[in-house]
């Protein structure tokens, strides 16, 4: 530690927000490809649907508590804040050939995925206009 030099405080920590966005839009562009190899093989026997993890369970793994600041806050385990499983009986079509591709759900799921993606990449343009803000001498 340099002499001298104060702690760094929690305020001037480095703010995340931008690697955290963009992880984001990483997971979404994964998920659209597996969405479009499913829909690609929606007319071949037996093939079984794909999806990735939800972009949630890596927040869940990195194991983020949420602040108790009072005595009256609810503090939530990570046990009580999980997404429930989808279940094989939960699709929507039924297919004789064995495949569990439902074109109308993976279009849902695309759409979903995109939405993600575009929030993600706003995140990510204000940011960097704001840090444009910051540094620009006008």
């Amino acid at each position: 530690m340099i002499v001298g030099a104060t702690p760094p405080s929690p305020a001037l920590a480095p703010l995340h927000v931008m690697a955290l966005a963009e992880r984001r839009a990483e997971w979404a562009s994964v998920r659209q490809a597996a969405i479009a190899g499913n829909v690609a093989n929606a007319d071949t026997p037996h093939y079984r649907a794909r999806d990735i993890e939800p972009f949630v369970a890596d927040a869940e793994r990195a194991r983020l508590q949420l602040a108790a600041t009072r005595e009256g806050h609810m503090v939530l385990t990570p046990l009580q804040i999980h997404a429930s499983a989808v279940d094989e009986s939960d699709t929507w079509d039924v297919n004789h050939s064995g495949n569990t591709v439902s074109i109308d759900e993976e279009l849902v799921k695309s759409g979903e995925t995109q939405r993600h993606h575009r929030l993600a990449l706003t995140v990510i343009g204000s940011f960097h206009r704001m840090l444009l803000d910051s540094v620009s001498f006008r």
